[in-house]
């Protein structure tokens, strides 16, 4: 980006698109890394009310074992808006965890987790007040989860899959995947006897390397491929294709809850970072979707693999219009949705 205003391709921070965008005109070839209203789905909130709103279409028009695969993340109720449903569910289950979460940080900033409704009351008192003072600032706004509990462990660890999703236009609706995700592991073994522990329960890099006993050179990340590996030869092919199978339609139901809000323009773009965690059955989490996943290497390998995404997404974004608009495979991007 030079700055006389003149160029191509820009990757700006979503605080420039809230800013700039809307007064800002763009020459038709200009791309820009995200959509207008991107938060739709990569806020915490918004993510839960859109599949919300879906799943109840999709049971409207087409049954409900449609909608039953729309069944992908944990209970999970809007604070304060939602607190007295939250209550409620949460007396049915006593003993059972949750996690509470800011709906607009990251890298695991403001998340802990509780099993009693007065843990939740003793930090309403401190930095939330449900009722704000009109002279205040509103409260933040969080969401409260159903803890996984059992999440699928290897070698007593816990860990989360970070892959992401190319999307290039939402109508029509056009979504690439990337082959070269990794699963990233917590540094500290998995056990629920600690539910104040962060190493144990954030699979995040950025709170993973502020651990103790935290190497650098042993890594915490294995690639898909990897994982792949290790899991079919632990419960076969067959399990893990469906697996893998039931983590696509993720991205796709997760987008077509977004399509027809998401305010579509030919200039933009999004790279998305999901989060999926596994439990004991090998089922699926959708734990959530990043706007600007982390394009920071912690190895080299990291690095070699963040490099490829950058480069091939600019070849599926293709600013020089090489391609034919046919093509279903680019670098190490696989067309996995192409307007149905």
């Amino acid at each position: 980006l030079r700055r006389d205003g003149e160029w191509d391709f820009y990757w700006c921070d979503v605080g420039w698109m809230k800013e700039y965008f809307d007064h800002y005109y763009m020459e038709e070839h200009m791309r820009i890394c995200h959509f207008r209203n991107h938060y739709e789905l990569t806020r915490k909130n918004l993510m839960v009310k859109n599949l919300k709103r879906y799943r109840k279409q999709l049971e409207r028009e087409q049954g409900k074992s449609e909608a039953s695969k729309c069944d992908f993340y944990p209970m999970t109720f809007e604070l304060p808006t939602e607190y007295h449903m939250f209550v409620e569910e949460f007396k049915k289950n006593p003993g059972q965890i949750w996690i509470m979460k800011p709906v607009a940080k990251s890298q695991g900033k403001g998340i802990f987790l509780f099993r009693k409704l007065k843990d939740i009351v003793d930090w309403k008192k401190g930095e939330y007040q449900p009722l704000p003072d009109p002279t205040k600032e509103a409260p933040e706004t969080y969401v409260v989860q159903r803890y996984l509990e059992d999440p699928y462990l290897i070698g007593g660890r816990k860990f989360d899959l970070r892959v992401y999703v190319l999307v290039t236009s939402y109508v029509p609706m056009k979504v690439w995947l990337y082959r070269g995700g990794f699963a990233r592991f917590s540094n500290t073994r998995f056990s629920m006897d600690a539910i104040d522990d962060t190493y144990v329960h954030l699979t995040n890099v950025a709170v993973q390397k502020t651990a103790p006993d935290y190497d650098p050179d042993k890594g915490s990340k294995w690639s898909i491929r990897q994982l792949r590996q290790f899991l079919s030869a632990k419960h076969g092919h067959d399990a893990v294709y469906r697996c893998f199978r039931q983590i696509d339609e993720i991205f796709i139901k997760s987008l077509q809850s977004v399509q027809k809000i998401m305010i579509n323009d030919k200039h933009c773009f999004e790279l998305y970072g999901y989060d999926i965690l596994f439990d004991s059955s090998l089922k699926p989490w959708l734990i959530e979707v990043n706007a600007s996943p982390s394009l920071t290497a912690s190895s080299t390998e990291d690095y070699e693999l963040k490099l490829g995404l950058l480069e091939d997404m600019l070849n599926v974004i293709d600013l020089e219009n090489r391609l034919l608009g046919k093509e279903k495979r680019i670098g190490g991007f696989d067309l996995i949705w192409d307007d149905g």
